[in-house]
């Protein structure tokens, strides 16, 4: 775990180009800000080539989107792929909602990921395991969560994040499990969408999408965990507050005091 990749972050200040869910996108911008990232925005397929060419990293969110906004992200995703900067998706709700879990799959033929971020009805519905979700929620299953985010690594060829009180992070060989974090994430409709932008902004650091996966996880996990601590009474309004405020003055050495994960392999 390569916790000095946040250091590195705030020194370079890497542009993370983001096609972003309408409902999270100030959450986005304003954590990858906050965090020492430099974020911009698009909907305007024109542009898209400029927007890459700027960019570090590109992210990609499946959360809300229309016919046309699908044809910008097929464009934005095989643009990154040619210029060879890395790109994550957050395929939200494809494990419940059918339309999506197709424009997700026929969109995963246009061009490839570097790392796929999702909860678990998501990551599952990708790696065609069972999984009964709900919404953007994760749902309930009873599927090994290891095993199924390996399996999704493996079919895409990608690294996987499967989200959840516990992160597993694999390549399909290794696995890595980040356990800091706290509940009140669940709360806050923004953190996983904030999360995977997040992830952009490391991998635009390092050329390990692995390490930087993890790194990501763990940064975003322990600040979160941290926050309550430091202000045992918050709540879902004030967490958001708090949140942003510990994404910018949370230091490495203050995620290392509680920093929380195992190797499962590898």
């Amino acid at each position: 775990m390569k916790l000095a990749l946040l250091e590195t972050l705030r020194q370079q200040n890497p542009i993370v180009f983001n096609i972003s869910n309408f409902v999270t996108v100030q959450d986005v911008a304003n954590g990858l800000n906050a965090l020492g990232a430099s974020p911009i925005m698009s909907e305007e397929v024109a542009e898209a080539d400029e927007m890459v060419g700027l960019a570090g990293a590109v992210c990609l969110n499946l959360g809300a989107f229309t016919q046309g906004q699908i044809e910008q992200i097929r464009t934005v995703g095989r643009i990154a792929n040619q210029q060879q900067k890395p790109l994550v998706i957050d395929p939200v709700a494809v494990g419940a909602i059918a339309y999506r879990r197709e424009v997700a799959e026929g969109l995963l033929t246009d061009f490839h990921p570097d790392v796929i971020r999702g909860n678990a009805g998501e990551i599952a519905a990708l790696a065609g395991v069972a999984w009964q979700a709900k919404g953007i929620d994760a749902g309930e299953g009873d599927g090994d969560l290891v095993a199924i985010a390996t399996a999704c690594a493996q079919k895409l060829a990608c690294v996987v994040i499967l989200s959840g009180p516990t992160d597993i992070i694999t390549d399909g060989e290794r696995v890595v499990k980040v356990t800091n974090g706290t509940p009140l994430f669940q709360v806050h409709v923004g953190s996983g969408d904030m999360l995977s932008s997040i992830v952009a902004a490391f991998c635009a650091v390092t050329t390990d999408y692995f390490e930087a996966a993890q790194t990501a996880c763990m940064v975003f996990a322990a600040i979160g965990q941290l926050v309550v601590q430091r202000q045992p009474q918050v709540a879902a309004g004030s967490f958001t507050m708090h949140l942003m405020d510990g994404l910018q003055m949370t230091t490495v050495a203050e995620i290392e005091t509680i920093a929380a994960y195992q190797l499962e392999k590898g």
